[in-house]
């Protein structure tokens, strides 16, 4: 399969893309927390809509990252040095907004912790699937003494089925490894390490791309399908909440 590297200027130092034939695979650079904070948010915002200027009739995504995490969270040392938790959430919503809207599936391979906001923009792919001999996914909210986000709730409910196993995830904190999310119905698959997790998006990628399905109808009804986050989303209502740091 032919590849090549696509340099963004603007955010190569944040995320790097990658295009092999039809299939996209942008990953988080580096080997930090991948703490969200604006830069990291807006290489990858940038990054997707590079994406959408360049994709195909039948394309996909796979979004992964460099190191032990795939995202720790939005970064919460940021938000107290700048006081301002509302930008990084606003632009947060904005890239589950442009994935949901991406006309082509989406897959998340995680390749270590996803925590907290970086859990959420693992579970706003349309495929999850995690490595098994490190990482969790983590939502941490409980234990650090914050408050859920609504958004975040429609996002859990619109991906895991289980109430128990939603319970799991908002109401108990649970550190959940590759192989009981699986069986929780949380992600897709689990995998042996971090280069095997890739080579299955990459496989799974190959499959849906040859559906030859037309982006745009598959943007159009995944928006359908996903009507109550894009509503959760939109709604700004919770900002005195969010804006406690």
């Amino acid at each position: 399969m032919r590849f090549h590297m696509i340099n963004l200027i603007d955010s190569i130092k944040m995320c790097s893309l990658e295009k092999r034939g039809n299939i996209f695979i942008l990953t988080l650079t580096g080997d930090g927390e991948h703490r969200l904070n604006p830069t990291l948010l807006n290489s990858i915002k940038s990054t997707l809509r590079h994406v959408r200027q360049q994709a195909t009739t039948s394309s996909a995504l796979i979004t992964t990252a460099n190191g032990k995490f795939f995202s720790n969270g939005y970064d919460i040392n940021w938000a107290k040095s700048m006081q301002d938790m509302i930008l990084m959430d606003d632009l947060l919503r904005s890239i589950i907004s442009d994935l949901i809207s991406l006309p082509m599936p989406t897959i998340a391979a995680v390749t270590g912790h996803a925590a907290a906001a970086g859990y959420m923009l693992a579970l706003s792919h349309d495929y999850v699937l995690m490595r098994s001999d490190r990482g969790f996914l983590y939502m941490s909210e409980l234990d650090i003494k914050r408050v859920i986000p609504a958004w975040f709730v429609a996002v859990v409910d619109a991906k895991v089925g289980s109430a128990a196993a939603r319970r799991k995830i908002v109401m108990q904190a649970e550190k959940v490894t590759a192989k009981e999310a699986v069986r929780l119905g949380i992600v897709d698959s689990a995998h042996d390490s971090a280069e095997e997790t890739v080579k299955a998006a990459v496989v799974l990628a190959v499959d849906l791309v040859k559906r030859g399905w037309d982006g745009h109808v598959y943007a159009d009804n995944r928006k359908k399908f996903l009507s109550n986050v894009i509503h959760a989303v939109e709604d700004t209502s919770e900002r005195k909440i969010e804006s406690k740091l």
